[in-house]
C-alpha cells in the first residue's frame, strides 16, 4: 500500500511485546489489509482472508466458483497462523497477536522447523483442536488433548495460498497432519455433494466443509445444524455476554437450511425442538446455577509443560479476564489445570432480574 494510506492506517494499529519483540497488529479488516497482520521486526505477517459464507449451496456455489470446487472439512477450534520470524517460530491468533501458549505448545510437539528451513517465507495455517483447549474446546474422535490441523499454506507477507494439491502434498511430506480432504468436483455438481457430505458431518457432531477453487484463492465455507445449535447453546448459556447478531445469524442459517433440504413437515419439526432445546434449556440451566448463589463462566482445561501453562495464564489476564483456578495437578512431565473464565454481565443481569430489577425495553 502507499505511504499515505498507511499512514492512516497506522492510528489503528494495536501494539504488542513478546518476549523482547515488539509488534503491530491490524485487529479489524481496513484498507484492504486483512484483520491480524502484523509489524514485526522489519517484516510483515499477513492475516488470514475473511472466508464468506453461503446460506443456499444450489445457488451459491455456482455464483462463487467456476470450474471445479475442491472440499475440505472445517474444525471447530481456534485459528492460528505460524511464522519464522528472524529464526524465532512464532504462532499468532486470528486478531494478529503472538499467542504465547500456542507458540511454546507447537515447539515442544510438532517440528515445524523442517519446514521453514526449506520454506523460510511459509506461514503455515491451522486450526487447534480437542477438548482440552483454553479458547474452543470441541470433541474429535481420537483427540485426546489439543493437536494442530494444517488448512492452508501461504506466503507470509504477500499472503498468496499455494494451490490445494501442492500444499497437501508439502505438507504430508512433512509429516505436518492437515484437515480431512473430501475430494474435488464439478462446478454443477458441488452443491449435491457438499449437501451430502454436511449430512454425513452433521449425523457425527461435526462443524462443516470449507470449499476452495483449486489454486486456494477462492474459498466459501459452510457449517452444519450441529454446529449452529452448538453455537446457540454455548451462547445462551452466557446470554448477556453474547450479542444478538451472533445469535441471530445461527437460527437463520438453520431456516435457510431446513428449505433449501426440501425438509420434510416431521424432520422440520424435529429441527424445531432441537433448536428450541439449544436456545432455552442451556438459558434455564444458566438462571438456576446463578439463583442458587452460584457463579458461571468459561470453563477450560489445558495440559501442557509448566512454563507453557504459566505463560497461557499470564496471556489471559492480561488481556483483562478474570480467571479462576478449579483444579492444578502435574501429569507426568505437563501441568494439568482447569480454570473457569468469569464473564460479568451474565451474572450481574441474571441476578438483578432475579431480585425484581425492571427489564428496560
Amino acid at each position: 500500500m502507499g505511504e499515505e494510506a498507511f499512514e492512516k492506517l497506522e492510528d489503528h494499529l494495536n501494539k504488542g511485546e513478546y518476549e523482547g519483540k515488539r509488534y503491530r497488529h491490524v485487529p479489524d479488516y481496513r484498507r484492504g489489509i486483512e484483520r491480524g497482520t502484523v509489524l514485526i521486526e522489519g517484516t510483515a505477517v499477513r492475516g488470514f482472508p475473511k472466508v464468506p459464507r453461503t446460506l443456499v449451496l444450489e445457488e451459491g456455489v455456482p455464483t462463487h466458483f467456476d470450474g471445479r470446487v475442491t472440499v475440505e472439512e472445517k474444525l471447530n477450534g481456534y485459528n492460528v497462523r505460524v511464522a519464522n520470524v528472524n529464526g524465532d517460530v512464532l504462532a499468532f491468533s486470528r486478531s494478529g497477536m503472538v499467542c504465547p501458549f500456542t507458540t511454546r505448545y507447537l515447539g515442544n510437539r510438532l517440528d515445524l522447523e523442517a519446514v521453514f528451513e526449506e520454506y523460510p517465507a511459509a506461514m503455515v495455517c491451522g486450526e487447534m483442536i480437542g477438548p482440552e483447549n483454553p479458547y474452543t474446546a470441541h470433541d474429535y474422535p481420537g483427540v485426546d488433548s489439543l493437536e494442530f490441523r494444517a488448512f492452508d499454506w501461504r506466503d507470509r507477507e504477500s499472503g498468496e495460498p499455494l494451490p490445494i494439491e501442492e500444499r497437501r502434498e508439502r505438507y504430508d511430506a512433512f509429516g505436518i497432519p492437515q484437515t480431512r480432504f473430501f475430494g474435488t468436483y464439478d462446478v454443477h455438481e458441488a452443491a449435491g455433494e457438499v449437501e451430502r457430505i454436511v449430512t454425513d458431518l452433521d449425523a457425527d457432531d461435526r462443524e462443516g466443509v470449507v470449499m476452495k477453487s483449486p489454486d486456494g484463492e477462492t474459498q466459501l465455507k459452510y457449517t452444519t445444524s450441529a454446529a449452529n445449535q452448538g453455537d446457540l447453546e454455548f451462547a445462551f448459556s452466557l446470554p448477556f455476554d453474547y450479542g444478538q447478531p451472533f445469535m441471530f445469524r445461527r437460527i437463520i442459517r438453520e431456516a435457510f437450511q431446513s428449505v433449501e433440504w426440501d425438509e420434510d413437515p416431521e424432520t422440520r419439526e424435529g429441527r424445531a425442538h432441537d433448536l428450541g432445546e439449544a436456545i432455552l434449556l442451556s438459558m434455564t440451566d444458566t438462571i438456576d446455577t446463578i439463583a442458587d448463589g452460584e457463579r458461571i463462566g468459561e470453563r477450560h482445561t489445558v495440559r501442557a509443560r509448566p512454563e507453557t501453562v504459566d505463560a497461557l495464564l499470564e496471556h489471559l489476564r492480561n488481556q483483562g479476564l478474570t480467571l479462576e483456578i478449579i483444579e492444578d495437578e502435574g501429569s507426568g512431565d505437563d501441568r494439568v489445570v482447569t480454570f473457569e473464565k468469569r464473564v460479568q454481565s451474565t451474572n450481574d443481569k441474571t441476578r438483578n432480574y432475579l431480585e425484581g430489577h425492571i427489564v428496560t425495553e
